[in-house]
């Protein structure tokens, strides 16, 4: 195993085009946060998505905090958001002074809970603190249940923000994930399935909306023949160089999806017979992009660990990864409120972290690489019929 290159879990993949583009920067010196490659980014992104308008940032996170600030949440507010997710989704609402209200999971997309978002929202109309905003995880991939989340949040009058890091290219409902919130996000981290190296973006069909996120990430510079401030701004437009790294990812980005999807379904079809895995599922009228694969390993009837699991994988060379540990149980928000899906059985984020593991899935990965991750896992799932199926009863509650 030693000599055999790591397996990693979703490295970056070029297209062989973005030198093209970098050149072109290059050529004509606009290095800086503005350039012809930016302003064609934003105009493809929009209309890749059918949305309005796009304005990149220096990160995802940059973008949702670009969001919260643009529909007004500020020190006191109240910002409900997906529990089982990255901390990137929330750390910006604690960066405007926000306090946060976490929401559970449903087991049919893994992302936020109808029915646990229902009850924070009656609960928090009857306390008279409705959120200034609901951030909504589109996670690994995969679109939330969109439509009877919107459905609710509008019931209240709360504006949703859309996370969709993780699920550029997905669709729910026909139409392409981010673009069904208020404001939508993506993210070009290294390990997305397109990449800037470091970079994201906001996307809106308010035109307003998008012209104070530029705003507010050009440093908030008022008009005026001289530097004048009136409101706190960012640095957080992408610069001409990264954006050209993006136009060229942009255009390749639907193979990537159909690549992802590929192997998510040699996995399922290698795997799937084996009784104690089950994958992340795909719900109904939705297209996933399959960012990484994922599935839940019943310790009931494994009697192995997630924990255990990568270790075993990562002494064959295999990178694995846990699901994310759910923010509700991060020190950082040890205070903070949560709903869950059901309140008579376990939240199902902390099942998904206890039980569940994410498998290499980047669009470069080969099919010998492929294979090798397969015979692996199952030589470490050994049968062991005894015991009750967790994660079946979960899906049932």
């Amino acid at each position: 195993m030693a000599n055999r290159e790591r397996i990693l879990l979703s490295s970056p993949h070029m297209s062989g085009n973005e030198k093209k583009y970098i050149q072109e920067a290059f050529d004509s010196n606009w290095i800086a946060p503005l350039g012809s490659n930016v302003t064609k980014f934003e105009k493809e992104l929009a209309q890749y998505t059918n949305s309005k308008g796009a304005s990149l940032t220096s990160s995802g996170t940059a973008a949702i905090h670009l969001a919260l600030a643009c529909l007004g949440v500020g020190k006191g507010d109240s910002v409900f958001c997906s529990s089982f997710t990255f901390i990137a989704s929330a750390n910006p609402a604690l960066y405007l002074g926000a306090e946060l209200t976490f929401i559970d999971s449903e087991p049919n997309s893994w992302n936020m809970s109808p029915q646990a978002l229902e009850r924070a929202l009656c609960d928090a109309s009857l306390e008279n603190r409705l959120p200034k905003a609901i951030i909504v995880v589109n996670l690994y991939g995969q679109s939330a249940d969109m439509e009877e989340l919107l459905e609710i949040a509008d019931l209240f009058g709360v504006p949703i923000i859309e996370d969709a890091a993780e699920s550029l290219g997905a669709e729910y409902k026909h139409k392409k994930s981010g673009t069904f919130g208020k404001i939508g996000i993506y993210s070009f981290n290294g390990n997305k399935i397109i990449t800037t190296s470091g970079g994201g973006a906001l996307v809106s069909d308010d035109e307003e909306m998008l012209s104070k996120a530029f705003f507010l990430a050009t440093q908030a510079k008022d008009v005026a023949p001289y530097y004048q401030h009136s409101l706190v701004g960012y640095n957080y437009r992408m610069s001409n160089v990264l954006a050209g790294i993006g136009r060229a990812q942009l255009e390749v980005l639907d193979e990537r999806v159909e690549k992802r999807r590929e192997i998510f379904q040699t996995y399922y079809q290698e795997l799937d017979s084996i009784e104690e895995i089950h994958f992340m599922p795909e719900i109904k009228h939705s297209k996933s992009n399959r960012w990484l694969t994922t599935l839940v390993i019943d310790p009931f009837m494994t009697k192995i660990t997630p924990f255990e699991f990568m270790d075993k994988m990562n002494q064959a060379n295999i990178e694995t990864r846990l699901l994310w540990k759910p923010l509700h149980l991060q020190p950082l928000f040890k205070h903070s409120k949560f709903y869950k899906h059901n309140e008579r059985t376990t939240a199902v984020s902390e099942l998904l972290f206890k039980m569940g593991i994410c498998i290499p899935s980047g669009s470069n990965m080969s099919e010998e690489n492929q294979l090798i991750v397969i015979e692996e896992i199952k030589k470490i799932l050994v049968p062991d019929t005894q015991g009750e199926v967790l994660w079946k009863k979960v899906q049932l509650s």
